[in-house]
């Protein structure tokens, strides 16, 4: 081989191997999806967590994967889910619950952890503060234990005669029981109200919570934030109509499925939120620098279908509140 044809064809594969580098493939970046309930019941609310990942440009199963790890109610097998997630080695996780983000933090300092919470993170011990989360963590808060009081509230302007009412928390998710327990029991002092508290862990549970609202002869019964009644929604109205029981929870969705009262923030809004947050840390940004969102639309809806059959009369006022009335 000549000198010169030997220089041509090696400089030629120079000139090559990095175009052919430059057309290959980037490896699809993957996000843990970790989560306390159960996909049936968070459907929607998993669409709205792609819609935020689309706004950033990633769209699931074509530029980004998602690993899902759901605990259904079984807040125990939370930290292992996390340390299986982590020895993956994700891009992000994002710990769409309270119990799970606390199992996140838990796991890994170094992976970013985008959360979704319905508390107030500084409050639960997530990050030292909402304009500054620092390390390897941010996220989204909806509000809804904060606002679980007001709750209580409404539900006592639609039962204005009992002096008794019930809480249903969830013991296995200590954080928010004993915060939503402490919040209510105030309020309910400050309304001259007697207050129950009820125990459910898991959905087998649920027909004994609503023998004992019958039991205690209360005046209604407020259901706290935790994932397991999140995708139990219209399993809990059902129950609640079916026995009778003038009830509250967060979600609309209560609502809609014949329950009472619904009082919350937009969940759906906060899972956008936090998809949006996911794919900007995909593309390079650091947790530590973006501040915690807050959603903070709070909306009402009355059952006033249910309320008729239950003997209640709506206020006038109550119902001028109302961002939905459903007859």
């Amino acid at each position: 081989m000549r000198r010169r044809e030997f220089i041509a064809r090696v400089g030629g594969g120079l000139v090559a191997w990095p175009l052919a580098a430059r057309g290959q493939p980037q490896a699809t970046p993957v996000i843990g999806f970790l989560n306390g309930g159960s996909p049936e019941g968070y459907a929607t609310l998993v669409a709205a967590y792609g819609r935020g990942l689309h706004t950033v440009g990633y769209v699931e199963k074509q530029n980004v994967a998602v690993e899902y790890r759901w605990a259904r109610g079984q807040y125990d097998r939370l930290p292992a889910m996390a340390a299986d997630l982590v020895r993956s080695h994700v891009a992000v996780i994002a710990a769409t619950s309270t119990p799970a983000a606390l199992a996140a933090k838990s796991a890994t300092a170094t992976i970013p952890i985008v959360f979704e919470t319905a508390s107030d993170p500084v409050r639960i011990g997530l990050v030292a503060s909402l304009n500054r989360p620092g390390g390897n963590i941010t996220g989204v808060t909806q509000l809804n234990v904060e606002v679980a009081p007001k709750r209580l509230e409404l539900l006592h302007e639609l039962v204005p005669k009992a002096n008794a009412l019930a809480l249903l928390v969830n013991p296995a998710n200590a954080v928010l029981a004993e915060t939503q327990s402490k919040d209510l029991l105030s309020a309910a002092g400050a309304l001259g109200l007697e207050l129950h508290f009820l125990n459910a862990s898991s959905e087998r549970d649920f027909d004994d919570v609503f023998t004992n609202v019958i039991k205690l002869r209360v005046g209604g019964l407020v259901i706290s934030s935790d994932p397991l009644f999140t995708s139990w929604t219209k399993h809990l109205a059902n129950l609640a109509a079916r026995h009778g029981v003038p009830a509250a929870f967060a979600r609309h969705e209560f609502t809609a499925a014949g329950g009472l009262l619904s009082y919350g923030t937009d969940a759906a809004d906060a899972y956008r939120l936090a998809g949006i947050y996911t794919g900007r840390i995909l593309k390079g940004e650091k947790a530590a620098d973006l501040a915690i969102q807050q959603s903070t639309k709070v909306e009402l809806s009355i059952n006033l279908k249910t309320a008729k059959a239950f003997g209640i009369t709506i206020p006038t006022t109550l119902l001028a509140r109302a961002d939905e009335v459903i007859e």
